[in-house]
């Protein structure tokens, strides 16, 4: 059987999946406090930006995978759109089934689902969203296909991830940061080091943009797109189903 890669170590495509379902269980929790302190609180922004370019309107239908928390349904919802949260991780969808609640947004739909296996039927959705959770598929191209297969025609895909800055410099630099830091502010503030070094090094093994564009690509999706953010250290990848 063919391995897979859990951060820096080869898995088979099983353990993979139950080792990242160990990661977010125990991340859950202290999820959005750790985006905060690792982006300088930036994700916010990356997260304003990436919905900005969904353009999510009223009447439609959205899905947002590995929507966990929801930072991203949160935003589409208050423009009219009707969201449905998908996770792989029930645990994820409980903190951001809290969330909503103390916020009292409502007409979200939550659901556990897999990205390479989605139950929805076809050409059901206007828009698929998914940010920061792409990398963390153990099959991205069956993630891919299926996005694509439950999109109407005419449906737009985006994806918000991690790649690979190319300044000069400020690629190793953050690598070095991450590598170094991250674990350790996971450590004092998740009581969990392992599971950032985990996320540390899912990110270091992304494709590059270009070649993730190409995946896109072969998924069957149309006028395929990425816009880079400092440099590519965070890409908006857009694709549209014809």
């Amino acid at each position: 059987m063919d391995k897979v890669n859990f951060g820096d170590e080869l898995v088979t495509p099983e353990e993979k999946t139950k080792r990242v379902g160990g990661v977010f269980t125990s991340v859950a929790r202290n999820y959005d406090v750790m985006n905060d302190l690792m982006s300088g609180g930036m994700h916010r922004l990356w997260k304003d930006r990436f919905v900005a370019k969904v353009k999510p309107r009223s009447g439609e239908s959205i899905l947002d995978m590995a929507g966990g928390t929801g930072d991203i349904a949160f935003r589409m919802a208050a423009k009219g759109a009707a969201v449905t949260v998908s996770d792989i991780n029930p645990d994820m969808l409980a903190v951001g089934m809290e969330r909503a609640e103390s916020r009292g947004i409502d007409g979200l739909t939550w659901q556990v689902e897999n990205a390479e296996t989605l139950s929805f039927g076809d050409a059901n959705f206007d828009a698929y969203t998914i940010a920061f959770g792409i990398r963390n598929v153990t099959d991205i191209p069956a993630a891919l296909r299926e996005a694509h297969r439950v999109l109407k025609r005419g449906g737009r895909f985006y994806v918000l991830e991690f790649s690979t800055s190319e300044w000069p410099g400020f690629g190793e630099l953050y690598d070095r940061y991450s590598e170094h830091l991250i674990p350790k502010i996971g450590k004092v503030v998740a009581k969990d080091e392992d599971s950032y070094r985990y996320l540390v090094e899912s990110i270091r093994r992304f494709p590059r943009m270009e070649a993730f564009r190409k995946m896109i690509e072969d998924a069957g999706f149309k006028s395929t797109s990425v816009e880079p953010i400092l440099g590519g250290l965070v890409a908006i990848h857009g694709g549209w189903k014809i």
